[in-house]
């Protein structure tokens, strides 16, 4: 007797996946191994995917915590996150090859934040401790030039030492309402503080997103398949539970599914952080398929072509 499947509809969030940035920083390193041969160091991951990750490790690239794991003889990739300046200046120093894999948007942070400091303002800098982007952007002035504030709270308390020559950068993966909340309170309490025209928070960040904010009220259940240490992946969690869909979860892949958690389900929501390849997203359906009835309605809110240039050295 066959058991007839039970129908399950997936909304597919679109735009999803891998952003400019992030498909610029791995083909950096596809090309990098290509040009200089194996292996190619990579300080940091280049995007947070283990899934990105262990596939450029099976072509040669060998990631490392630090620049003192790099032998002077080979070339290192700087992540995508992008580093504090005394990185490059030890790889200077130690005359070694590196290319940088920066995001040209998190680059644009690096630059606002230095034009501010050097007409001497201090730097409020609205991100998550410890997170390689906040790392590489405070570390691009010298300590104590910037300030950081995580939350609409910090935002209420923090002390300035002049609230007259102030102004405010973003991490580029942030939740855009709580953002939006946290400059709001900074505006109210420092009239004069200057920002970017456009928040810092990234086109795809800002996509991704809007289009789970599309779909999240009409699921039953939502999944964004990403890394836990991806800044991005776990803000459209939250997104999602904001925006109509509390049973919404992390997953790395299709055999991280806890299909009981799933339950009773009939529509469920797909999305994919800005690191994580599509062929994830794929694997996750094909495993739906093998247990429901499944129509796939994919929802989307805008296009996307942004390209980022490669670095010369590569492309020649």
């Amino acid at each position: 007797m066959v058991t007839q499947k039970k129908p399950l509809t997936i909304l597919l969030a679109s735009p999803r996946g891998f952003c400019a940035g992030v498909d610029r920083a791995i083909q950096i390193v596809e090309r990098a191994l290509k040009r200089y041969g194996r292996p190619v160091y990579v300080r940091h991951e280049i995007v947070h995917n283990r899934f990105v990750v262990e596939n450029l490790e099976a072509q040669g690239a060998i990631f490392v915590d630090e620049l003192d794991e790099v032998p002077d003889d080979r070339p290192v990739v700087f992540s995508a996150h992008g580093v504090p300046k005394s990185v490059p200046a030890e790889a200077g120093r130690r005359n070694l090859l590196y290319v940088d894999a920066t995001c040209p948007l998190v680059s644009k942070v690096h630059r606002e934040a230095e034009r501010h400091s050097e007409s001497g303002r201090t730097v409020v800098l609205i991100g998550h401790a410890g997170h390689p982007e906040v790392i590489g952007t405070m570390g691009q002035l010298p300590d104590g030039a910037v300030i950081l504030v995580e939350d609409a709270a910090q935002a209420e308390t923090v002390e300035v030492p002049d609230p007259q020559n102030l102004a405010y950068a973003t991490q580029t993966t942030l939740s855009v309402d709580d953002t939006t909340g946290i400059v709001a309170v900074l505006r109210r309490r420092f009239p004069a503080i200057q920002g970017p025209k456009m928040e810092d928070i990234c086109y795809a960040t800002t996509n991704r997103q809007a289009a789970v904010k599309a779909i999240a009220g009409r699921c039953d259940a939502l999944v964004v398949i990403g890394a836990p240490n991806s800044s991005n992946s776990m803000r459209l969690v939250e997104v999602a539970a904001n925006y109509g869909c509390a049973k919404s979860r992390l997953v790395q892949r299709a055999a991280d599914m806890d299909w009981a958690w799933l339950g009773v389900a009939r529509r469920l929501g797909i999305t994919a952080g800005a690191s994580a390849p599509e062929l994830l997203v794929d694997e996750l359906i094909e495993a739906c398929r093998a247990r429901y009835d499944v129509t796939v309605e994919e929802v989307r809110t805008t296009e996307e072509s942004v390209v980022f240039k490669l670095p010369r050295t590569l492309v020649a």
